[in-house]
């Protein structure tokens, strides 16, 4: 009996300090969450601004490209920017999947790792009909065992990732897709919801096929160019492609922290309740003990009378 309540007083001991280890990573990842969240708000406003300024610029082009349609386009060799815009045949398929190589963050890896394993076994026949890129070293050794072949590897890269410290790699991804190296683009990742939710996302972001030359007729802005409007838009549309794997990136991010933060109070709470659980069974055993050692005083104190 004293054996068991000392054990459960050591159970309940560890758990109090386990979960106030639970409950200190659960604050930090509410911190990062909190910044992560306002990264992604000031990227949206950015990413309209560009989005705007671009269609608006590139408003006669995209027309033709939906009037006349791509092969059109590409017969008439239209300015060599075109190549982000225009749709051509699919040999190769390029997927960005982004994850993180630090764990206690709930299903978010699996997920990911789960739902673009499926699309990619069910999308493709072989392996040379896709390129697979991961941002985290654990998510393509996992991938490698499902018989995914990566062939390329990021680190994880951070907490907060500023865009100066993805942009070697986002436009590398884009130079690959200008030089032919494969013909579209899906970035996959848990899209952020809200603190408790995120969703798995595989987007489409080359070529940039998702520009409505009627939104140009919503702009009333006028721009004077120069040099010309072919050099700016040879700029700002690899700027474009860019900052939208970044959002994807810093979203993903969004999600990791929040992911992380659910399952540090889920945790936290579990802690409490077998904390609750543990001292209503040791005080049980306690009252057991008392009533026992009570009963062998009364049975001792009867047998000195009898005598």
């Amino acid at each position: 009996m004293a054996s068991s309540l000392i054990d459960i007083k050591k159970r309940i001991a560890s758990t109090k300090k386990t979960s106030q280890i639970t409950n200190a990573m659960q604050m930090v990842s509410a911190s990062k969450l909190t910044r992560s969240e306002q990264k992604v708000r000031r990227y949206q406003e950015y990413a309209h601004k560009i989005r705007e300024i671009v269609t608006h610029i590139a408003g006669a082009e995209l027309t033709i490209l939906e009037e006349q349609g791509h092969a059109y386009a590409q017969e008439q060799q239209l300015i060599n920017f075109h190549d982000l815009l225009i749709e051509r045949p699919v040999n190769r398929t390029a997927y960005l999947i982004i994850s993180s190589d630090k764990g206690l963050a709930g299903s978010y890896n699996s997920s990911v790792l789960k739902s673009s394993r499926e699309m990619v076994r069910s999308d493709h026949a072989s392996d040379e009909e896709y390129m697979v890129i991961t941002i985290g070293e654990t998510l393509a050794l996992d991938l490698r065992k499902n018989g995914i072949k990566v062939e390329h590897v990021v680190p994880d890269l951070g907490d907060q990732p500023s865009f100066e410290s993805v942009r070697s790699i986002v436009s590398q991804i884009v130079e690959h897709y200008r030089s032919g190296d494969f013909d579209e683009l899906y970035v996959c990742y848990n899209h952020h919801i809200n603190a408790l939710l995120s969703e798995f996302r595989a987007e489409k972001m080359l070529p940039l096929s998702d520009l409505d030359p009627d939104e140009a007729e919503e702009y009333e802005v006028d721009y004077l160019f120069e040099p010309t409007k072919e050099d700016i838009l040879e700029v700002l549309l690899p700027q474009y492609a860019e900052s939208l794997i970044y959002g994807a990136i810093i979203d993903a991010k969004t999600a990791e922290h929040a992911s992380r933060m659910t399952a540090m109070k889920s945790a936290t709470d579990n802690a409490a309740n077998l904390i609750s659980d543990l001292t209503i069974q040791y005080n049980q055993l306690r009252q057991t003990a008392i009533t026992q050692e009570i009963n062998e005083i009364v049975g001792g104190a009867e047998a000195l009378k009898e005598k």
